[in-house]
C-alpha cells in the first residue's frame, strides 16, 4: 500500500502519533498506547484492495466508487484478524469510520457502541485528512480543521474526545460558539 502511495506513509504515521498522544492524555497504559498507535498506523490497510484510480480520483466519486471506498474498514479488519499479532487491533480499524450519531459505516454504530479506540482513530484520521492536500480537496489550515472538528463534535465525533484532542494534544483553544 505504501509503495502505491507515499503520502499514505506520512498520513498513517501522523494518525499513529495523534492516536498515541490522545491515549496518553486519557491515561492509557503503555501497552494500550502501543496498540492504539499500531491501529492508527494500520487504519487504512484495507485500501490495498481498492483500485488506485478510485483512491486518487480528483473528481466526485460515483455511488459505486464511494461504495468501494467504504469497504476498506471491513477489508482491513479481515486482513488484521488473519495476523495473530494484529488481531487485537482489528476491531478498532473496523470502527474508524463509525460516527457518534450512528450515520457512519460499516455497521452504523453510534456513541458508546463504538470502541473508544475506534473513536480516537476517527478524530486523528479526520484531522490528518483535513490538514493534508488531497487530489479531491485543498488542505485546511489547523484553525479551519479545529473549527470543523468542533462543528462535527456530537455528530461525527465524540465531543469529549474531540475537545481533549484540540485542547490537550494540539494545545489549542476550543473554538467559541
Amino acid at each position: 500500500m505504501y509503495e502505491r502511495n507515499h503520502q499514505e506513509v506520512i498520513h498513517s504515521q501522523l494518525v499513529c502519533d495523534y492516536c498515541q498522544a490522545i491515549g496518553r492524555e486519557l491515561g492509557f497504559e503503555t501497552e494500550a498506547i502501543n496498540q492504539l498507535g499500531l491501529a492508527g498506523l494500520r487504519h487504512d490497510i484495507g485500501e490495498i484492495a481498492i483500485d488506485a484510480a478510485i483512491l486518487n480520483k480528483s473528481e466526485k466519486l460515483s455511488d459505486a466508487e464511494w461504495a468501494e471506498i467504504k469497504r476498506h474498514p471491513e477489508i482491513g479488519y479481515h486482513i488484521l484478524r488473519s495476523v495473530t499479532e494484529l488481531a487485537e487491533i482489528a476491531k478498532f480499524v473496523l470502527e474508524h469510520h463509525e460516527r457518534w450519531d450512528g450515520k457512519g459505516y460499516p455497521k452504523g454504530l453510534k456513541a458508546n457502541e463504538i470502541t473508544l479506540q475506534g473513536r480516537i482513530i476517527a478524530i486523528a484520521d479526520a484531522y490528518c485528512t483535513m490538514t493534508t492536500e488531497r487530489p479531491y480537496c485543498r488542505a485546511l489550515t489547523d484553525e479551519e480543521a479545529i473549527i470543523e472538528i468542533k462543528k462535527c463534535a456530537g455528530q461525527q465525533f465524540d465531543e469529549q474526545l474531540a475537545r481533549t484532542f484540540v485542547e490537550k494534544v494540539l494545545k489549542k483553544e476550543w473554538p467559541k460558539a
